[in-house]
């Protein structure tokens, strides 16, 4: 019987399976109350989440929890992305220091979490973005210390003007940083923190900073993207550009099976090219 000739050029025109990207964010673990119910409970302001599926990623919660490096990096291995989320001071024992009267207490296993994944992350060239707090812990991780109370240096409550009132900025990047190429020249961004990096680690390269130099971006050159803003860019649900940018970088991670064949099923590839 003579072949269908359209079939297969039909077949051959199929379009590739779009890549889905993971991203995993790590959550909070705080006292809460839902209804009758006053326990720890591990939570994520949903902007976190909108912001991944809005940039066409899904969106995994990753709450503090015992670790390993072992641990992380089984964590990490069904992941395509990582997103360290804002949240409550980092331990200053972490960099050496005693606590200022302003800081807050230490979430010590949320430390020690985020501090494994982080590593494993770079490790493994997964691509990741820090969020605040998570620019604050991917600098101590990495050796560098923490401004424990900004107001003390700049004179300013600007960066944190009021209890659940974000201060507006303007950030200016430096030109060629991945972030400049994001989000541009000069940048508006929502700011809510009291604390900064100070001392920068040692493989960190500063790509933002304010008009009155407080840093406020910083990356990692050595790894396809890693990325860390002082600022909280989910709160800007017009402006997804970070986080399209971490989505796209995870794609290029996605594991993504064949398509189906005249014949059934074709067998699962995994492919872990870096973006």
């Amino acid at each position: 019987m003579a072949s269908n000739d359209s079939e297969s050029a039909g077949d051959a025109a199929a379009p590739a399976p779009v890549a889905t990207p993971v991203i995993g964010i790590t959550t909070y673990l705080e006292q809460a109350q839902t209804g009758v119910w006053d326990v720890r409970a591990a939570f994520l302001p949903k902007v976190y989440i909108d912001a991944v599926t809005d940039a066409g990623g899904i969106a995994v919660l990753l709450p503090p929890q015992p670790v390993s490096p072992s641990t992380a990096r089984a964590v990490l291995g069904g992941l395509d992305g990582l997103i360290i989320a804002g949240g409550a001071d980092v331990d200053p024992a972490r960099y050496g220091q005693q606590p200022h009267e302003r800081t807050g207490v230490p979430r010590i296993d949320r430390d020690t979490w985020e501090n494994a994944l982080l590593l494993a992350a770079i490790e493994s060239e997964l691509p990741f973005l820090g969020i605040c707090r998570g620019a604050q812990m991917l600098n101590a991780s990495l050796g560098g210390t923490l401004v424990q109370h900004l107001p003390d240096v700049i004179g300013s409550e600007k960066y944190q003007p009021a209890p659940a009132e974000f201060g507006s900025i303007e950030v200016a990047t430096v030109a060629g940083s991945r972030v400049a190429a994001l989000v541009g020249e000069r940048h508006p961004a929502h700011v809510y923190h009291h604390q900064a990096i100070d001392v920068v680690a040692d493989g960190l390269v500063v790509t933002a900073r304010s008009e009155d130099g407080v840093i406020e971006a910083v990356e990692l050159t050595t790894v396809p993207f890693g990325v860390a803003v002082q600022w909280h860019p989910e709160e800007n649900s017009e402006d997804r550009r970070l986080f399209a940018g971490l989505v796209e970088a995870a794609r290029g991670r996605v594991r993504v099976p064949e398509r189906e064949t005249s014949s059934g099923i074709g067998p699962t590839t995994s492919t872990q090219e870096h973006a």
